[in-house]
Parts: structure tokens; C-alpha cells; sequence
């Protein structure tokens, strides 16, 4: 079977979102040029990868080739929810990241799970053998945008607990750190104490 590629070469909207409350979300990329919506679903880490080496590659690119890119800010534009219905046209599996100098834009791909193994060669390369994959080409300005925004996504789910960094659930939160006390009962029995 052919695969699919979604080739988006200069998409009105990539952002990540979410669906569900914190605790219970699920992370989606979604790109968007006209009338045209692809989504893909992943992982919370892999949002977080994905926007980490996007803001290392752009510094790279600067250093490299005196390419201006845009600076780090936490300020984002495009706060709108994704488009809906979210149906996702695969799991992410492999990303992969480059910089087409021609063009000057970042290419981000991803690629389908598979059940197969397949040669990494694949990535970022139009082989008719391989995963389905979403190829995306961002502008310095539009990469830097994702990256702001993906940060926010990421951050916007359970605060963590400032013990052990685990999230802290609105239920209650039973920390490794204090050997498996709520912080108000450690509390209470060391007042109770006696020595």
C-alpha cells in the first residue's frame, strides 16, 4: 500500500492542542491551509521534544548560516482552540526535523506508528514505501510561534507538586517524597510528636 504524505508548504496554522481536562488530555498537532485540517495525535513528551529541538535547531541556524531567526518569547498569538472536529489521521511514531535552506524554512515531519520496520531514510524523504507522515514547512518566525505555543499547551495541564515534580491531582496527591503522607498529615503527626 502507497503511503500518504500530507505536505503542508506554507500552512495558514501548525499548532499543538489539546482535548479532555489536565489529568486526562490528549495532545494533538494539527495543520491547516484553507479549508484543508490534518490532525495527528502524541504524546505530551513528544510535543515537549518537538518544541525543544525546534528552538535548538534555530539557534543552529543562526550560528551556521547567519540566518535570522526570531527570538525566544513566551508571548503567543494564535490562542484559539484547535479546529473541530479532531479526528486524527494517525499516532505519531518518528519526527523529524530539518532546515531547507533554499527556502529558508524549518521542516518538521511526522511519521505514522508502524507495525513494520522501515529504514530511517524515509523521513523527509517522498518514498513510496514508509509510514504515512505530515510534512510542515515553517517560516523562522512560524517555527519560533510553535514552540511558544506548544510550551503553553504543555504547561497548562496539572501544576506539579513542589516535592517531587509529579503532577499534583485535584483529588489529592500522595508524594514519594514523604514516605506516603498527605503533607497535612505529616504535618499533624509531628505536632502530636513526642521525644
Amino acid at each position: 500500500m502507497t503511503r500518504s504524505i500530507h505536505v503542508f508548504r506554507s500552512p495558514d496554522r501548525f499548532v499543538a492542542g489539546t482535548v479532555g481536562q489536565p489529568g486526562d488530555r490528549t495532545f494533538y498537532l494539527q495543520a491547516v491551509h484553507d479549508e484543508r485540517v490534518v490532525s495527528v495525535i502524541l504524546e505530551k513528551q513528544q510535543v515537549a521534544v518537538l518544541a525543544e529541538r525546534i528552538a535548538a535547531l534555530l539557534l543552529e541556524i543562526n550560528r551556521r548560516f547567519g540566518t535570522p531567526v526570531p527570538p525566544e518569547t513566551a508571548e503567543v498569538e494564535d490562542l484559539s482552540p484547535l479546529i473541530t472536529p479532531v479526528d486524527a489521521e494517525f499516532r505519531v511514531g518518528t519526527m523529524g526535523l530539518g532546515w531547507d535552506s533554499e527556502a529558508e524554512t524549518v521542516v518538521v515531519e511526522l511519521l505514522a506508528v508502524s507495525e513494520t520496520e522501515f529504514d530511517a531514510s524515509v523521513v523527509l524523504d517522498d518514498a513510496e514505501d514508509g509510514p504515512d507522515a505530515v510534512r510542515v514547512f515553517l517560516t523562522p518566525e512560524s517555527a519560533r510561534e510553535f514552540a511558544a505555543r506548544s510550551n503553553r499547551v504543555i504547561s497548562a495541564g496539572r501544576p506539579p507538586c513542589p516535592l517531587c515534580d509529579e503532577p499534583l491531582d485535584p483529588a489529592g496527591h500522595i508524594c514519594v517524597r514523604t514516605n506516603g503522607y498527605r503533607r497535612g498529615m505529616l504535618a499533624e503527626s509531628d505536632d502530636d510528636a513526642e521525644f
